[in-house]
């Protein structure tokens, strides 16, 4: 499994910054944060950063990522479908494969289980289409947090399914996952070619339901069931990319080439256990 770092890992440190720390650590990929992103455009251009990329031997995996998309007003849906017109096109000149798309919170009024279905289906449908335009895809992200619209796997996975678009896919988070409540047999049954985006990661030891992003650690610290899901890939036939993504403030103290160097050493020993 090749392996990406992901810039939440290292939220003050700049894109430039993460682009070379992940080249000296001996990454494949970098997952780009979005804000990183629109900082470093200030000054530079898209086509700047793609040189970049090609100059590391890095290639970008994801934008990440346009947040709270579903149970939207009229005003912000349509600042939602202009980010991703934004991003959309960013992605095609950088040649970078997905974008990360996140549902939203679960509206006052609780809505039922088709409810949530259909708005996100309907969403990422209008998403995709936007995004096909450019040659990219969505990569859907459920949350395992509470007041998340989508917070499993397996409901994450019914509405891509109804989506129906080979450019619309999973993210898979293992925090998100163990947070939320989602199993094993939830990754039996998925199509392997679904999956676009594996986040790897590990938790503290402390009950689900207080589980925040800050108690998040490097893989094989803390946990989390990655052996298992490891297992489960394999046994579904995924095996493309493994991203770090940790938003633990006491790691972004660190220096990020530090700090690199030891997620992916962290996690190539997470990965030999399997």
């Amino acid at each position: 499994m090749k392996l990406a770092l992901n810039g939440a890992t290292t939220m003050k440190a700049d894109l430039v910054t993460d682009i070379r720390a992940a080249e000296a650590a001996g990454f494949d990929f970098v997952e780009i944060w979005a804000s990183k992103l629109r900082k470093y455009l200030v000054t530079h251009s898209a086509v700047d950063l793609r040189k970049l990329f090609d100059q590391s031997g890095l290639e970008p995996l994801s934008i990440n990522s346009i947040e709270h998309v579903t149970f939207r007003g009229p005003d912000d849906y349509d600042a939602i479908k202009a980010e991703c017109e934004e991003l959309s096109s960013l992605a095609a000149t950088l040649r970078c494969p997905y974008i990360v798309v996140v549902p939203g919170r679960l509206p006052e009024q609780a809505p039922s289980l088709e409810e949530i279905i259909d708005e996100s289906v309907r969403v990422l449908t209008d998403l995709g289409t936007i995004a096909e335009r450019h040659g990219v895809a969505l990569a859907f992200e459920f949350l395992g947090q509470a007041d998340c619209s989508v917070q499993t796997l397996e409901l994450a996975d019914e509405i891509v399914r109804r989506v129906d678009r080979p450019d619309v896919g999973l993210v898979i988070d293992s925090f998100h996952f163990y947070a939320g409540g989602s199993t094993i047999d939830m990754i039996e049954t998925l199509a392997p070619e679904s999956l676009f985006v594996f986040h790897i990661n590990d938790a503290e030891n402390l009950p689900r339901e207080q589980l925040q992003d800050s108690h998040r650690l490097l893989p094989g610290l803390g946990i989390l069931p990655l052996a298992e899901m490891l297992k489960a890939f394999k046994r579904i036939g995924y095996d493309r990319v493994a991203s770090v993504e940790i938003f633990r403030p006491e790691y972004w103290e660190r220096d990020p080439f530090e700090l690199a160097r030891d997620a992916k050493a962290a996690t190539e020993r997470v990965l030999a256990s399997v």
